[in-house]
């Protein structure tokens, strides 16, 4: 090999190394900035439950909470910088691929292109409240009365109102199963961790993975409640949903079941930014 095609091969390395560094610094900001807003939404949920129903269990609750802390702007700053960071990183999945043998399946990169969608959004609206530093979009629960309601005024919006509902139910139950089935572990290097700390994973990973699903499931059939009946109003963001589990005959048991599962979910997505293979 001359040294002009050992110059351009070691420019590519170069390249290639600062770019995965770059990658994997923003998908681990990213699963951190996660991990916070869960054990928030959890936290509020569980103050919900033990009653403090003042409290407004999603994501403009949590940033609230956050924003009167100490520093609260700089910490709603990093938290939306922390998101776009993950929305980037789903970004290079879409582009390049992600990692497994199958990173770079078509399947694999439509789901990416799904995520990378959802967090462009909720960075967006994380970024948009740390500079307006007030909810201007309002809680999750009139964000998903007003969108179903739009949607039911469209032609065929019973059947796509449905259709969402019915996609939520079986994105919840599929985070759930994966959860239980430790799925998780294909993408953790398992290789850095003592026994112990598998095991205290496992718990986070599991019990946090299934209350997620469950939550999602849950929104899921009160869209199709809503579509079923034409009702708008029977559609839940994500603190009504919340609440919903406090009216069952458990009381509000369940509640705390579920927000105590999402609190885990957020130290497991603290995990996964130690230990997520990027």
């Amino acid at each position: 090999m001359n040294t002009s095609a050992m110059a351009q091969s070691g420019r590519f390395r170069a390249r290639r190394m600062a770019r995965g560094s770059v990658t994997e610094g923003a998908a681990r900001a990213g699963f951190a900035a996660r991990g916070v807003i869960y054990l928030l939404v959890g936290a509020l949920a569980l103050q919900i439950a033990f009653g403090d129903t003042g409290r407004q269990a999603d994501r403009g609750g949590a940033l609230q909470e956050l924003a009167q802390k100490p520093f609260g702007a700089v910490l709603l700053w990093a938290l939306g910088i922390g998101l776009v960071g993950m929305a980037l990183w789903r970004l290079s999945e879409v582009l390049f691929g992600s990692v497994g043998k199958d990173g770079r399946s078509a399947r694999k990169r439509l789901m990416a292109t799904v995520r990378f969608a959802f967090y462009v959004f909720v960075a967006y609206s994380v970024l948009t409240f740390a500079i307006s530093r007030h909810q201007s979009g309002g809680s999750s629960d009139e964000q998903s009365r007003d969108a179903t309601a739009r949607a039911l005024e469209i032609p065929g919006g019973q059947w796509l109102v449905g259709a969402a509902g019915l996609a939520v139910i079986g994105a919840g139950g599929w985070i759930a199963v994966r959860a239980v089935l430790r799925k998780y572990h294909d993408k953790l290097r398992l290789g850095q961790m003592s026994r112990r700390t598998r095991q205290l994973v496992d718990v986070t990973g599991v019990v946090g993975g299934a209350a997620r699903g469950l939550v999602f499931a849950v929104a899921g059939i009160f869209a199709v409640r809503a579509a079923v009946d034409y009702e708008p109003d029977k559609a839940k963001g994500l603190d009504d949903t919340l609440r919903s589990f406090a009216d069952t005959p458990l009381g509000p048991w369940l509640l705390v079941c579920v927000a105590a599962g999402l609190v885990l979910f957020g130290v497991f997505s603290f995990a996964m930014a130690r230990w997520r293979r990027v």
